[in-house]
């Protein structure tokens, strides 16, 4: 694995803010991301994400 991180970028959960990996403890982070928009969008893709899995039916067993 590479120490390259300079193209890793998080959304801070905490602040709301996008960080390089130089940023925040991880807990409180998502990613990493390839930029910084796609960053920007953690939060839109992981409700995106929660559908697609509460919608799959090899996962429901309800």
């Amino acid at each position: 694995m590479s120490d390259d991180h300079s193209n890793e970028w998080y959304y801070n959960t905490r602040t709301g803010q996008v960080e390089p990996y130089s940023g925040a403890k991880s807990a409180d982070r998502l990613g990493p991301y390839n930029s910084p928009e796609e960053a920007a969008r953690a939060l839109e893709k992981v409700e995106e994400r929660n559908e697609a899995w509460d919608n799959d039916p090899k996962w429901n067993d309800d």
